[in-house]
């Protein structure tokens, strides 16, 4: 290692880093010291390269640099009192902590704020880059604040943002819908539907209802196929809106994000499960009885750590042309909701 450093004029170190595909090291620098190596005839010992490795990951990091995990939910406590927000910001200060990262919180709502201020306090606290946690309404950014992602590496979690288009990290929403409607079918369900608001569904570029529709092609005959619910807010205040449709349709189990479903079902005399399944999308430990899907968006917000610490070392600022995605797959947990859970 000491000859290919000398040969390419760096430091051990940076050769150590570049061979193993590390981010700190630039790509122009990386692939010049793979050159080298490789005329050289240099190859890494795999069993020292994992001896390394353990050494390095049971090694507390120093402190790298700041970044800024800013809240971009309408309530200013989202980060530490919403259903699945905290699950997000878990897995961003554990990977950010891992790496040696410090991370400032700040909320996008902040009254009075204009984009010349934050700038001021991002410089004066020497953020390096911004991830964005918490879209849950809109997939959208305020405009008064695009100088901020002209001037710092940001990303956003949970969701794609349409303006402006930035990278993101989030579940894979419609292969986890397609899994679940595969499972329902398996578990024996021959009449699944799918409960969920249009708002949500449209924050996801409707991933969720895409997912449900390719399963109802594929596995169900058309005399069986059901109509997606989309009237959840209308059906908060008028439970008559979803009964209407629920007698219409007949469904054996259903799929949604709402445990209040529950609920609606019994309202209607039925039993859980015996006449009616249901399959949470966002399968969560405080519901463990439900059976579902794991999102595992603790490692969608480390991902995008990740993604945005990447972004920091390549000096990657501003909106993408060609925004990138990290899609975190779902895994399914039996639950009593179901037949035979």
């Amino acid at each position: 290692m000491a000859e290919v450093a000398k040969a390419a004029g760096v430091s051990k170190n940076t050769v150590s880093l570049a061979l193993r595909g590390s981010p700190r090291i630039s790509t122009a620098t990386r692939e010049k010291i793979e050159a080298v190596a490789a005329a050289m005839g240099y190859r890494l010992n795999p069993t020292v390269a994992q001896l390394m490795a353990e050494l390095r990951q049971n090694r507390s990091p120093g402190y790298q640099a700041t970044l800024a995990l800013i809240n971009a939910h309408e309530s200013r406590d989202a980060f530490s009192n919403h259903p699945t927000i905290p699950a997000y910001v878990t897995g961003c200060r554990q990977r950010a902590k891992q790496l040696g990262y410090q991370l400032d919180d700040f909320w996008l709502h902040e009254p009075d704020l204009p984009a010349a201020r934050w700038l001021s306090i991002f410089r004066a606290r020497n953020i390096r880059g911004v991830v964005i946690v918490g879209l849950m309404r809109r997939n959208r950014l305020p405009a008064r604040l695009a100088p901020l992602w002209d001037e710092f590496p940001a990303l956003v979690t949970g969701v794609r943002t349409r303006e402006p288009a930035l990278s993101f990290a989030c579940s894979d929403h419609h292969a986890l819908a397609l899994l679940a409607f595969e499972k329902a079918v398996a578990l024996g369900y021959r009449r699944p539907a799918l409960v969920l608001d249009g708002v949500i569904d449209d924050l996801v570029d409707g991933r969720f209802s895409a997912g449900f529709l390719i399963g109802q092609s594929r596995l169900i005959p058309a005399e069986q196929l059901t109509r997606p619910f989309f009237e959840v807010a209308a059906a908060r205040t008028d439970r008559a809106v979803f009964s209407k449709w629920f007698e219409e349709n007949q469904p054996d189990v259903i799929f949604t994000l709402y445990h209040e479903v529950e609920r609606w079902v019994r309202d209607l005399g039925l039993r859980v499960p015996e006449d009616v399944g249901l399959i949470q999308y966002e399968w969560r430990s405080d519901h463990a009885a439900w059976a579902g899907m794991d999102q595992r968006n603790d490692l969608v917000g480390a991902a995008a750590v990740d993604m945005l610490i990447s972004m920091v070392h390549h000096n990657e600022r501003g909106v993408p042309e060609h925004p990138r995605a990290t899609l975190i797959g779902s895994h399914w947990v039996d639950g009593k909701t179901v037949a035979g859970g």
